[in-house]
Formats: structure tokens, C-alpha cells, sequence
């Protein structure tokens, strides 16, 4: 159960090698929570992380999990919950894809939006459920920004996250009042391994500024958090601006 403070005993991070759900189970642990779970494919890099999290005091597990294999999902995941309640499940996996490559290859692209949208389809109705079923406990499900409105640069990925967002948002509303509660946190530009060699947007983030806009939204029983907050307003606007003149702008 979460302590007087917000912070989760207990945390299942899905995309176990993901830096910003690493940076938030550093923050979480250094606040109180003594179990992690990091869902991830079988690598050195996700030993790394589970190592590098037990540093810190926590009893760090892994288990195999593939965002593509959705068939998989309610066992692996299920099995977890058999080992006793989890108080936050964090869906942080994802990829960027390639927009110029994969406008041009079709199963690429596919592969994005299978990663970024079904797969987290499957993930969160399997923990939703799991939720439910033991009473309580936090479902925080990393969106973006992209997914506000499509862009030139970066439609594929932003329509995959489009999705996510939206479906986030209706499993909210469905498990309103269920002691299960969900947040859609919308980072804008992250400064992360993901993103090297592209351009930096403006409003720029880091994985502990999400890490730790995440620890405050907990405590608050937020249902969307943005990062950095200034985003919120400026994405306001930008939902608005006329298609043909936001055809011309530079983002």
C-alpha cells in the first residue's frame, strides 16, 4: 500500500530499461517503495538496471516481457501479481521509430504503432484488471506531447501516441471509483538515449524532472500531468492554430 506520502511500497515498471522509468523508480525507492518489478526483454542492459536499483536498497525482480507479444501478456504479467499486490504499474516502453524511413516502409511503421499502441492496449488492460481485482494501486501511463496533434515531422509516432493517450484516458474513466487510479503523464521533448542527434524542442526535459513530476502527481491524485507544466498552455494553443497555417510553422 502507499505510504502517509503518496510513494508506492511496491512498483511493476513495463519497458524495464526505459530511462524515465528508471529515474522514477530511483525517486520512489529513495521515498519508500522496497519492491520493483522491471518488465523487459531478456538483456545485460536490463540486468544493469535491476543491479543499479538494488544498489539502492530495493529487492529488484525482472521478468521477460515483449511489448509485441501480446499473447504473452496476461501470464507474465498476471504471474507477477500472484507474488503479492502491486501499489503502481509505470508503462514506460515505447519507440521513436524513424519518420523518414518509415514513411517509406510500411512494416517499420506498423512496428511503431504495434509497440506504442497495442502493445500498451494489451499491458494496460492486463494490470488494469489486476488492479482491480486487489482493490487499489496506480496505473501511469507515459503519453507525449506528440500524441496533442499530428506534426509533419513526426506523424507516425505522434498518432501512436495519439492513441495511447486517448485510451488511457477512457481506462480512467472506467475505473473511476474502483480504487484504481490512472495518469497520463505528456512530457514534452525528453533529453534522454532516445533522442540523441535530433534537434532539441523548445521546453526541453530531462528523465528526473518527469520522474519527479510524476512523484507530485501521485501525491495529488492527478489524472494528467504535463512536462514541464508550461506545456499545458502552449499545447492549449497549438490545438487551435489553423491547419494551414500550422502546415507552415518549424516544429
Amino acid at each position: 500500500m502507499k505510504d502517509a506520502f503518496g510513494a508506492p511500497q511496491s512498483l511493476l515498471v513495463l519497458g524495464g530499461t526505459s530511462e524515465i522509468g528508471l529515474a522514477t523508480a530511483r525517486r520512489l525507492i529513495a521515498r519508500r517503495t522496497r519492491t520493483v518489478w522491471l518488465a523487459g526483454r531478456p538483456s545485460p542492459a536490463l540486468i544493469a538496471a535491476a543491479d543499479s536499483l538494488r544498489a539502492l536498497g530495493a529487492d529488484v525482480r525482472t521478468v521477460p516481457f515483449d511489448a509485441l507479444d501480446t499473447e504473452s501478456h496476461e501470464e507474465r504479467l498476471g504471474k507477477i501479481f500472484t507474488e503479492g499486490d502491486i501499489d503502481m504499474v509505470l508503462l514506460a516502453f515505447g519507440v521513436l521509430g524513424d519518420q523518414a524511413r518509415d514513411e517509406s516502409d510500411p512494416v517499420a511503421a506498423v512496428r511503431v504503432a504495434q509497440t506504442n499502441y497495442t502493445g500498451a492496449v494489451s499491458a494496460g488492460l492486463v494490470c488494469a484488471g489486476a488492479l482491480q481485482a486487489q482493490g487499489h494501486g496506480s496505473l501511469v501511463v507515459l503519453s507525449s506531447v506528440a500524441g496533442e496533434r499530428a506534426r509533419r515531422a513526426d506523424f507516425i509516432y505522434g498518432s501512436s501516441k495519439a492513441g495511447l493517450d486517448a485510451f488511457a484516458q477512457g481506462l480512467g474513466d472506467a475505473l473511476h471509483g474502483t480504487g484504481v487510479h490512472v495518469m497520463v503523464v505528456r512530457p514534452g521533448f525528453v533529453r534522454s538515449k532516445m533522442t540523441v542527434g535530433q534537434a532539441e524542442a523548445p521546453l526541453a526535459t530531462t528523465p528526473e524532472a518527469v520522474a519527479a513530476a510524476v512523484e507530485l502527481g501521485l501525491r495529488r491524485r492527478s489524472e494528467t500531468v504535463w512536462v514541464p507544466g508550461a506545456l499545458r498552455m502552449v499545447m492549449a494553443a497549438v490545438r487551435h492554430v489553423p491547419r494551414p497555417l500550422f502546415r507552415r510553422l518549424p516544429v
